[in-house]
């Protein structure tokens, strides 16, 4: 039978802990944002200035920075991440650095209002409840935001162990997401009461490499 972690023992798994995909990440290039989430950041904020940005796992926060200096007062920024190794200290004009989980006993950390952009690179994978952080972040959206994230479905699976597969990417959509297999992404467009009919369990910190290459975590859940 698969082991599986709370919360807060998740949090202090070395996969968790040590984990450096989204550290250093740019918002541009070939390791950038823009790459991984098929979106120019920049061009979606200026669109709707003034917007508010928020990016969940953010790392160092290097790509928040960079936005910031392009955008200047055009857009809000805030960014989450549980290591907390922050690039630099944030000033006045930059963006707003949270050290929190988003997922806890109770719901996890939530934002102040409603954002125009919400994004996470990689993030999830290491995420315990998956399906809740999809679910809240859909909520926090404004009537015409815009929700992009890396997301491996064959990473949600049930008591038994069997991937979530179809199932699950059937009932996203339903649900208004939009996922994309091949690039292991999931869109949501437009603030949405999300109730997914599944509960989580627990998380799996054993469960290996991903398609990234690096150990990542599997999310248990029951249909």
């Amino acid at each position: 039978m698969t082991r599986l972690l709370d919360d807060e023992t998740l949090e202090r798994s070395p996969v968790v802990a040590n984990c450096t995909m989204n550290r250093e990440r740019s918002l541009t290039g070939s390791n950038g944002y823009g790459r991984e989430l098929g979106l120019d950041v920049t061009a979606e904020l200026s669109a709707r200035a003034p917007a508010r940005w928020l990016d969940l796992c953010c790392g160092s926060g290097r790509a928040l920075y960079e936005a910031a200096a392009l955008l200047g007062d055009r857009a809000e920024i805030v960014g989450v991440d549980l290591a907390g190794h922050f690039a630099a200290p944030p000033g006045p004009s930059g963006p707003r650095l949270v050290t929190a989980a988003l997922t806890g006993t109770e719901t996890g950390w939530a934002p102040e209002g409603h954002f125009d952009l919400i994004t996470s690179v990689h993030g999830l994978h290491y995420v315990g409840d998956k399906l809740g952080v999809l679910a809240r972040a859909a909520s926090w959206l404004t009537g015409d935001g815009l929700l992009v994230a890396s997301f491996d479905a064959r990473s949600v699976r049930w008591a038994d162990g069997a991937a979530a597969g179809r199932r699950l990417t059937a009932e996203l959509r339903r649900q208004g997401f939009d996922y994309d297999p091949s690039r292991r992404r999931v869109s949501l467009r437009g603030r949405r009461d999300v109730r997914l009919p599944y509960r989580y369990l627990g998380a799996d910190d054993r469960a290996g490499p991903n398609y990234t290459g690096q150990p990542a975590v599997d999310s248990f859940y029951d249909r």
